[in-house]
């Protein structure tokens, strides 16, 4: 970020605010809102460098307040894991790649996300299937993860699919992106992506993003959670498209 335009500093802010109360109003969303709207004006790596301090800081607040974490990190360990080995084998796409095929990448990403939001069939996954899956599930999270900066395909959609209970899921929905982020950190530090200086900008970065978290909790039970969950997914479907389609301009 350059001195010389302060404005970054507030539209990197807004979106922050923005993302943290997405995040506090339906539990997700706050690394794929803030990858999607800062990749529109600056290369994904240099997003995903802001994102991912304010993405662990809010998550550890949500794993924190849960009521399962052990029994969550016993079922969820060897996704968990493949998430974390999927973001090593990908990263180089994100740390070394051409800004605008990860522009790409990321656009469609968050499309096909969108379109998960208006799916009607209810996917459950039987307890005996957990045992494969989660590593495939963790796998492909953590490819996209590398590439794009996001991790929550197809990682929330199969958390989604266990049948937990509120409370838990909630809980299940920050840990999985906790893990996420923080491989994305690791994978970004050794590539020379996330410095002293984008560190120090994603630590600010996480006062808005909590700001905006705490504000969206309040409103939680005074908005319909519906009706805000389609105009969210209806918004990452414009956005993704938006992205893919600057490629083509």
């Amino acid at each position: 970020m350059s001195p010389d335009f302060p404005w970054l500093y507030v539209v990197i802010a807004g979106v922050f605010v923005l993302a943290g109360f997405v995040k506090g109003v339906i539990g997700v969303g706050l690394p794929t809102v803030a990858m999607g709207l800062l990749g529109a004006f600056m290369p994904p790596a240099q997003a995903a460098s802001f994102m991912v301090i304010p993405a662990i800081g809010t998550n550890i607040w949500q794993v924190a307040a849960g009521p399962a974490f052990m029994q969550l990190a016993r079922r969820l360990w060897p996704m968990l894991l493949a998430i974390c080995a999927g973001t090593w084998i990908a990263s180089g796409f994100l740390t070394r790649g051409s800004a605008t095929e990860t522009r790409f990448a990321l656009g469609v990403v968050l499309a096909l996300y969108g379109c998960t939001g208006f799916t009607r069939m209810q996917w459950r996954v039987p307890p005996r299937a957990e045992r494969w899956l989660g590593p495939v599930v963790g796998l492909a999270t953590g490819l996209l993860n590398g590439a794009t900066g996001v991790f929550v395909v197809p990682a929330v959609p199969y958390v989604q699919a266990l049948g937990l209970e509120k409370d838990t899921f909630i809980q299940a929905l920050a840990l999985t992106p906790l893990v996420a982020a923080l491989a994305l950190t690791a994978t970004l530090s050794t590539g020379g992506v996330l410095g002293l200086e984008a560190a120090g900008a994603g630590l600010l970065a996480m006062l808005p993003a909590l700001a905006g978290m705490y504000i969206g909790q309040l409103l939680r039970a005074r908005v319909s959670e519906a009706v805000f969950r389609r105009a969210f997914f209806t918004g990452l479907m414009a956005l993704g498209a938006y992205l893919a389609a600057r490629n083509f301009g």
